[in-house]
């Protein structure tokens, strides 16, 4: 490897980085990167070190205005750079400030997860600006620029949708919405509503999720906190019509998410719809003779209803064990309360029965069994079952019907059944972008731009680490174990009369090596070194308290 100098017009001088290479017997030339934006005395320093790559040490026992100190992390970061630019990101982006900015908030998100504060803290330790070219900046620059990723949005989704499928528009979207609780009550999304996360008195926002149908996200989108799940498909519908799509498409939505109101909207714009329906509906097809309960098995079967839609249905064996044990389970908690208030009973002559059979109703009530398990007193709780109401509850179990307005001509039931099942693929980018990976909650933002900015920091980061998690498939790490170990990487850094000239990166060792090969990364030989400071406006405070 060798800078390569052509003087042009007496005073124009390019530099480029080359290196030899021989093939069928031939010696040719391949450029490796163009470092005319160099000066003179970087150049300098990169011949320095090309002279003496082999040996560093002799480099620094030949001249004593060199030295070589750690530098920064270089592995993650170039990594998930590598990775970004290959998916486009980089481009959709921009090559602007903020754009660059933008993806440093993604790969910062890809690393380690945490606030603006944290990222900020995280650039002091990896070799951001060096990577990307960024100047000095700190956390109030990244607030301002969740404001605008959230204006560049659309731009920056429609440019990722034209790299990823050009002209060959999808015919199928998978959309299915989550929620994300929230730990202060400022934030101007945040409201009250159906919490999937289970956490009681928390305000939340609702996220809603448009992806192809490899799971690949297209679109992400923040609505208010109590919005329910019908109501942000009519958004979506435009965004297929406008921007994604168009003529012959099919939404795909999981049970409550598509009714009639949508089943409209999708109509007037030509689409079709897959969707389940819910266990009174197919209680509601039963009384109308529409469907019969012997249809439902293993294998896959199908009914004709009224203007052209079509039910598919099936029987899960393995759901049906899970509810029943579920069941079974449930009615083992009541009567260990039952033994436990009888017991009390034995013991506390003056305890009220109608305490006791109080607590036995209302844990049956909340597990939703109160219907065919009846519980009475007579100084002595006992439980009775209405077999009758216990047959009718469990007849469905690891039941389920699906919903298409799609000819046969154009899917059959199997193509049907397939389609519905890749909203798994939506499920698992929620539950990584949720908890697994990239910890999308809590949020530390509180104005609407910002929380769909961050939203869709997290979305851009996702499409990072699914293509990791397949590209590392064959190797026995998660997708944080590779990341971590690949952060252990750190350049060398030439220092030249105290002044830092150039990153040397030095060879991995094999672990590292492996997952660089795996992901189909190659790591340069040398990185410009612009010696940018990076640090937050916020300190820690000077009596905070020490462990």
């Amino acid at each position: 490897m060798y800078v390569d100098v052509l003087t042009s017009q007496g005073k124009y001088k390019r530099y480029l980085l080359r290196e030899n290479y021989r093939e069928n017997g031939k010696i040719k030339h391949r450029t490796i990167a163009n470092l005319s934006k160099c000066s003179e005395e970087e150049i300098a320093a990169i011949r320095l070190a090309l002279k003496h790559k082999k040996d560093l040490t002799k480099l620094a026992a030949a001249s004593e205005v060199v030295s070589l100190h750690q530098g920064l992390s270089v592995g993650a970061v170039w990594l998930i750079f590598d990775m970004a630019r290959e998916l486009g990101i980089v481009e959709a982006l921009g090559n602007s400030r903020e754009g660059k900015i933008a993806l440093w908030q993604v790969i910062a998100r890809v690393i380690s997860q945490g606030s603006r504060l944290s990222a900020v803290r995280l650039a002091g330790s990896h070799a951001a600006c060096d990577i990307l070219g960024l100047r000095a900046f700190n956390e109030d620059d990244l607030y301002a620029n969740l404001d605008w990723l959230c204006k560049k949005q659309e731009v920056i989704e429609d440019r990722l949708f034209r790299r990823t499928y050009g002209e060959n528009k999808p015919a199928l979207f998978l959309y299915d919405v989550t929620s994300s609780y929230l730990e202060g009550q400022f934030n101007e999304l945040g409201a009250f509503g159906y919490n999937r996360d289970g956490k009681k008195g928390k305000k939340q926002i609702v996220i809603g999720l448009l992806c192809g149908v490899d799971g690949r996200p297209m679109s992400i989108e923040v609505f208010k906190g109590n919005s329910q799940d019908p109501a942000t498909m009519a958004s979506q519908i435009r965004k297929v019509a406008d921007r994604f799509g168009g003529g012959d498409v099919t939404f795909v939505g999981d049970r409550g998410m598509i009714k009639s109101n949508q089943v409209k909207d999708l109509f007037g714009h030509g689409f079709h719809y897959i969707t389940a329906i819910t266990k009174p509906q197919i209680e509601t097809l039963l009384k109308g003779s529409v469907i019969q309960m012997d249809l439902f098995d293993q294998d896959l079967a199908e009914v004709e209803g009224d203007e052209g839609v079509r039910y598919v249905l099936r029987r899960n064996p393995l759901r049906a064990d899970e509810v029943a044990a579920s069941r079974k389970s449930k009615i083992e908690s009541v009567e260990k309360l039952v033994r436990n208030q009888n017991q009390y009973l034995k013991e506390h002559p003056r305890a009220k029965e109608e305490v006791a059979l109080r607590k036995v109703c209302n844990i049956c009530k909340r597990l939703k069994i109160s219907n065919w398990l009846i519980p009475s007193v007579e100084r002595e709780i006992c439980l009775s079952f209405d077999d009758e109401a216990l047959a009718d509850a469990s007849k469905l179990d690891g039941c389920y019907v699906l919903k298409t307005d799609l000819s046969k001509q154009y899917a059959n039931k199997e193509t049907i059944h397939a389609r519905y099942k890749d909203l798994s693929l939506v499920e698992w980018a929620f539950r990584t972008s949720k908890t697994v990976e990239l910890e999308m909650r809590p949020l530390f933002v509180r104005l609407e731009s910002r929380t769909r900015g961050h939203a869709f920091v997290v979305m851009l980061a996702y499409r990072i680490v699914n293509e990791l998690a397949k590209r590392w498939a064959g190797i026995d790490l998660t997708v944080q174990e590779g990341i971590s170990e690949l952060s252990q990487l750190c350049a060398t850094e030439m220092h030249v009369n105290g002044e830092p000239q150039c990153n040397k990166i030095p060879e991995p060792r094999e672990s590292i090596a492996n997952l660089l090969s795996a992901a189909k990364v190659k790591l340069p030989e040398v990185l410009p070194c612009k010696g940018t400071k990076v640090a937050t406006r916020k300190k820690l405070t000077e009596n905070r308290k020490h462990l």
